[in-house]
């Protein structure tokens, strides 16, 4: 099976943060999982809530708003009742990330090193994986082609085609997946200052049957993993 991965990520500010982070605040990276020969009928079926709500530009967890929740709700239940999407997150308390103990000092991998922990677990052997990820500026050169060798030397039996940065803005898998990450983050930074964002976060929960929070390894539509140190789930 030919699979695409849209990632993206969330308060990843507090991987370089100068002071000290607080208890509580949490940096997510995410990714939405889709089979390929889907994409185009997925696209297409964002495109259509896009013209049903006269939604235009960009749309995102930092956008959702009084005006646009219902688009906002179509796109959850767009997510929810496509079969071949899937979605899986880590939530890392930034209080707990030890970059100087655990990663020589450098925030920048320390960031790609947790993007190998979340796709990884979910590399299948004998598929082949696109990963796309939000266009951004690294400090280190070459990071997409390592964090890509390290996926395949990681899994041998399955092919890893490559890891690309793409603006987010142009490409709307992306900020689904970033509409999803928001609102895990929304849940566990106990945050309630917008009634549109918890009207999104209702709705999610609603389609679950349960509240937004760690889940089982098992759980293939909307994983939610709460990483700790040393690797428990």
């Amino acid at each position: 099976m030919d699979v695409e991965i849209y990632c993206d990520e969330s308060r990843q500010e507090l991987f370089g943060s100068s002071e000290p982070p607080s208890s509580g605040q949490y940096v997510l990276i995410g990714g939405l999982w889709i089979e390929a020969h889907q994409r185009e009928t997925l696209k297409s079926r964002i495109r259509e809530r896009r013209g049903a709500r006269d939604v235009r530009g960009e749309f995102k967890w930092g956008r959702v708003s009084p005006s646009r929740v219902e688009f906002y709700k179509d796109l959850v239940d767009l997510f929810f009742d496509a079969q071949a999407m899937h979605f899986r997150c880590l939530a890392l308390p930034a209080d707990e990330l030890d970059a100087v103990q655990f990663h020589d000092g450098d925030n920048e991998l320390m960031f790609y090193k947790f993007y190998y922990q979340l796709l990884h677990p979910w590399i299948l052997d004998f598929n082949t994986y696109k990963v796309f990820v939000d266009l951004k500026t690294n400090r280190v050169r070459q990071r997409l082609a390592k964090l890509r060798r390290v996926l395949q030397n990681s899994n041998r039996f399955a092919e890893i085609v490559g890891v690309q940065a793409l603006p987010s803005h142009e490409v709307d898998l992306l900020q689904l997946a970033d509409l999803l990450i928001g609102a895990v983050g929304y849940h566990f930074h106990g945050t309630a200052s917008s009634a549109a964002k918890r009207a999104i976060v209702s709705k999610i929960t609603e389609r679950l049957g349960h509240p937004i929070g760690p889940t089982p390894r098992s759980v293939q539509k909307f994983n939610v993993f709460r990483w700790r140190p040393g690797g428990t789930w």
